[in-house]
């Protein structure tokens, strides 16, 4: 295939070095992935290569230079994501994150969506009462619902925050851990903990945890209960039957808004069907309920973690299309 030469041009060496990265490390990695060969020519960025992927690298750098003039810095993992993104024609929609403030924590740290998926969550949780986050490890599912809660008590939409999740944990169940309630459910609740803490201060969320207004409890404790003017969250929802999931969603009082999230490749129900799954393909395009699905490309930890997934997915797919039946034309022909 002919190869061709693509030219960025920049407006100055500041932006230039942005994009560039430290020891030029963004472009090196652009151009590894891409397989084009990328250099600097005065304060222009030049590519060459098979022509798909030359478009791909300047819908990318021109991606970057945009989210530099919006004030924002560029990591690995932001670059992983443009590069993602291009691939699937869709470079521009990087200019729609990091847009807003979702929350800032107790420190001053802005919270702001990373991935056009973390960005549809999010503005599915504002505009309905109930909302679905469904995807990975690393999505921020959970941390952005929580950020939303927070958001939501300090404006005073809500009076309270319910953290709640099931009690079933790679087998294990409450009545097996020490201690009273509050520490049988505690090493469940963790990542909840420490997201309120961050966002509120750890005095500020003592205070809150004294007073009720920010309640825990295990998913069996919201059984006969109506929960009104509350944020509710059901974290790692994929762990509850359709039962439980049923009873959650039927608490719902006045002024309130649930969010549910979880992880349906890390279901612990020992051949149960997940209330997860099941409530997320009946209820999708239900009026006033959110069904958001992030992916790999959704991952913030590290770009390690993204490259993780798509491991475990690609081989996931090797085992499915092994226990496909073969055709009749592919047996006659062994």
């Amino acid at each position: 295939m002919e190869k061709i030469t693509k030219t960025i041009p920049f407006a100055s060496l500041e932006e230039l070095s942005e994009v560039l990265g430290a020891y030029d490390e963004h472009l090196t990695y652009l151009a590894r992935e891409l397989s084009l060969l990328a250099y600097v020519d005065g304060l222009k960025i030049k590519l060459e290569g098979r022509q798909e992927d030359a478009q791909i690298g300047e819908s990318v750098l021109y991606a970057l230079l945009e989210t530099v003039r919006a004030g924002e810095r560029i990591d690995e993992g932001k670059l992983v994501y443009a590069i993602e993104l291009a691939k699937e024609g869709r470079a521009e929609e990087i200019g729609k994150i990091e847009s807003g403030t979702v929350a800032i924590t107790a420190r001053g740290k802005q919270i702001k969506c990373k991935t056009v998926g973390q960005q549809t969550y999010v503005d599915g949780i504002r505009k309905n009462t109930v909302v679905f986050g469904v995807g990975p490890a690393g999505t921020g599912k959970t941390y952005l619902a929580v950020c939303m809660a927070v958001s939501a008590f300090k404006s005073k939409q809500v009076e309270k925050i319910i953290l709640t999740r099931p009690a079933v944990e790679a087998g294990e169940k409450l009545g097996f851990l020490p201690g009273d309630l509050h520490e049988k459910v505690d090493p469940y609740l963790r990542p909840l903990y420490d997201a309120l803490q961050e966002l509120l201060g750890l005095e500020t969320y003592g205070k809150l945890m004294e007073r009720g207004v920010i309640e825990v409890a295990p998913l069996a404790y919201m059984r006969g209960r109506t929960l009104s003017n509350a944020f509710i969250i059901l974290d790692e929802a994929q762990n509850t039957t359709r039962e439980q999931m049923k009873m959650f969603l039927t608490r719902m009082g006045e002024g309130s808004k649930m969010v549910v999230t979880g992880d349906i490749t890390q279901i612990d129900l020992d051949g149960k069907e997940s209330g997860l799954v099941h409530a997320t393909n009946i209820l999708e395009g239900v009026e006033g309920i959110s069904v958001n699905r992030l992916t790999a490309k959704d991952v913030v930890r590290h770009p390690l973690v993204m490259r993780i997934i798509h491991a475990y997915e690609k081989d996931a797919q090797k085992a499915e299309e092994k226990k496909k039946p073969r055709t009749r034309a592919s047996k006659e022909g062994d």
